[in-house]
């Protein structure tokens, strides 16, 4: 073979590709510059002040939190991220956003700077760090929805314009994204201007949260329009808060390409109109004017002399809701044998409660009650209205009433196997196996979650025990009595005034109620029961903590029960029953999210993990008991000063 030499060719080739490659490099270096100094540019950071409940499951909800915020915003396009963890109650909420002008390694690479920003703060149950590229919040509370929080929060440039040319093309620049970004599909324009007379450009973007509405985006983008006027004549400033982002400056932050016409969607909004349009538009809108005043005036007139047909506020539109049937008191009198002893059911908060026989054949039970609707009549009806209208597999139907001074007799389903209590710790005690109590525990949530969230309006029961689930003849559970307690004198019922505001209560009371109902039926005591432990006598709840802290649950359940099977899917819904009784109430998930996570052990014959990932519209929550191990003795989980129903 003969020697092989380099030809001159061969050699320019070879230079061409080394120099190709140190070109890469120098431009590679010079994009990690340029990404990693924009990314660090920090326009503001909080922290919260208060601390949490237990440090361990809030660090890991928090590290889960960001690990899901980091691995939604890796796909390409994604620039909004929402994700939620829960481990013992100690929720982690949690929001990223990136400005839509990064590409997704300079997304992430914002966001991990981000994520040291808010790791200054400690532990702390929130925090909140603004760059100009992206921002990334935790709470421990759902803070998707807010907007204007903190007011006119503005970073100004220390550079000024002499133009005025430039600060009016500002203005108009922001007055157009004003309008035009909550139209957008993804709450996002970037746009830029050229300023008459010079070459000098201006390039501003806007950006709303896509978890508020468009209505609440517009008015965001008004307060930080006005906030960025007030930085004229510098020429860069920037305007935040919770809800929305706006920047503007004289230099490019992003490319050319990456702008987006406006016009379509100022449509209504600043674009130029002839002025031929504009004097017919304003005499058009003079006509309509006089109409809609006329309009307004008769429906004024009508309202006043219809006052009695006003709804109610705190429960909705009843006047549309049909009203319960009204009973014949010598009907009533005649299917229980004049109230007779042989007929009495038991008796409790409400009354007397009696098994009647109507004239039709139909058996139905009768409570008879001290309620009176003399003096407010109209409150008594809507209750009624709502109570007759509510249909659900696990809610207690009301068929009608009869006003008898000064009692009230209440005519509702009959339950052939009556109240839940007598099951747990009463006469019948001992006599429900596991599956049979898993499906009323998990029908007792779904009737909840029904009147919280499913039914027209929102209706808090405020008075959740085991005496008020009955069972139909298949020990399916009925939640009774209803709206009711809101028609009990205050010494008649376990709630307490503090819970109530402007006559309403919290579903989280309903939630936690719920709770200790569970804990009960898994138990087999009461939760008035005083639990001995050595010296210390506790309630039901604490002792459950208690337990729970000692990493002994399975001493909690009923000796009567054989859960051989499933004594961990046992201990999950333990661990879900305490996460119903924590304090803040805010802490407490709602009772749909409770009915997510039994839908996760439907079937006691089908045990699954008790891990579940519900997705809502860009919000994904993890309920994973199972990685559960024992809190600190610290922590406040176990707030026993607080009564049962009440909290």
């Amino acid at each position: 073979m003969g020697k092989r030499t380099h030809t001159p060719i061969g050699s320019l080739g070879f230079m061409i590709c080394w120099l190709a490659v140190i070109l890469l490099v120098i431009m590679a270096e010079t994009v990690t510059s340029q990404s990693s100094k924009r990314s660090n540019t920090l326009i503001r950071s909080y922290c919260s002040k208060y601390g949490v409940l237990n440090e361990e499951f809030f660090s890991r909800n928090l590290n889960t939190t960001i690990s899901s915020l980091r691995r939604q915003l890796s796909s390409a396009t994604v620039y909004e991220a929402v994700a939620r963890t829960i481990i013992n109650g100690d929720s982690v909420y949690g929001l990223a956003l990136c400005r839509r002008y990064l590409s997704t390694a300079e997304c992430l690479n914002c966001f991990d700077v981000a994520v040291t920003g808010v790791r200054v703060c400690g532990i702390v149950n929130g925090g909140r760090v603004i760059y100009d590229d992206c921002e990334l919040r935790y709470e421990n509370f759902n803070f998707y929805t807010e907007a204007n929080v903190r007011g006119n929060v503005g970073v100004c440039g220390n550079e000024t314009s002499t133009q005025p040319a430039f600060q009016e093309t500002v203005k108009e620049l922001l007055s157009d994204l004003r309008f035009a970004t909550p139209r957008t599909s993804n709450f996002y324009a970037a746009s830029e201007r050229r300023v008459k007379g010079n070459n000098v450009a201006v390039y501003a973007i806007a950006q709303c949260n896509v978890n508020i509405s468009q209505t609440v985006c517009a008015e965001c983008l008004s307060v930080r329009t006005t906030t960025l006027s007030g930085c004229l004549p510098n020429t860069f400033g920037r305007a935040i808060d919770a809800g929305c982002f706006m920047r503007y400056s004289s230099t490019a932050f992003f490319r050319n390409n990456q702008t987006i016409d406006l016009t379509p969607f100022l449509k209504d909004g600043r674009i130029s109109i002839p002025k031929g349009a504009i004097i017919g538009g304003v005499l058009g809108g003079v006509t309509i004017m006089l109409i809609v005043l006329v309009v307004v005036y008769l429906l004024w007139h009508v309202s006043t002399k219809s006052s009695d047909h006003q709804q109610d506020k705190s429960t909705g539109a009843t006047e549309l809701l049909q009203g319960p049937m009204v009973y014949n008191f010598n009907d009533l009198v005649i299917a229980t044998n004049n109230f007779s002893i042989e007929h009495k059911l038991g008796e409790g908060a409400f009354g007397e409660v009696y098994k009647g026989t109507l004239i039709n054949g139909e058996v139905v039970a009768i409570k008879k009650t001290s309620m009176s609707s003399r003096g407010r009549k109209t409150d008594f009806d809507n209750e009624l209205k709502i109570i007759s209208n509510v249909h659900h597999r696990h809610l207690m139907r009301l068929l009608g009433y009869c006003n008898k001074d000064p009692h009230m007799f209440l005519v509702q389903e009959f339950m052939e196997n009556g109240s839940l209590d007598n099951f747990l710790y009463g006469e019948k005690r001992g006599s429900l196996n596991w599956k049979q109590r898993f499906e009323i525990i998990f029908g007792i949530a779904r009737g909840l979650a029904y009147l919280h969230e499913q039914y027209h309006v929102t209706v808090v029961h405020g008075d959740i025990k085991s005496s008020n689930i009955l069972l139909d003849d298949e020990f399916q559970p009925k939640i009774s009595d209803f709206c009711l307690v809101r028609l009990l004198p205050e010494n008649k019922t376990h709630i307490s005034t503090k819970y109530a505001i402007n006559g309403h209560v919290s579903e989280k009371v309903d939630t936690y109620s719920f709770g200790v109902v569970v804990l009960e039926i898994i138990s087999g005591r009461s939760c008035t029961e005083g639990i001995g432990n050595g010296s210390v006598v506790n309630n039901l709840v604490d002792y459950a903590w208690n337990l729970y802290e000692n990493g002994i649950l399975e001493n909690l359940c009923d000796l009567k029960l054989d859960l051989t099977e499933y004594l961990q899917d046992v201990k999950k819904i333990i661990e879900l029953s305490l996460m119903c009784t924590q304090s803040p109430a805010s802490t407490r998930p709602s009772m749909s999210e409770v009915v997510l996570v039994l839908s996760d052990v439907r079937s006691p014959e089908q045990i699954s993990p008790m891990t579940s990932t519900y997705k809502e519209p860009h919000v994904s929550i993890s309920l994973d008991a199972s990685t559960y191990t024992t809190p600190s003795t610290t922590s406040n989980a176990t707030t026993s000063t607080v009564q049962f129903s009440g909290r």
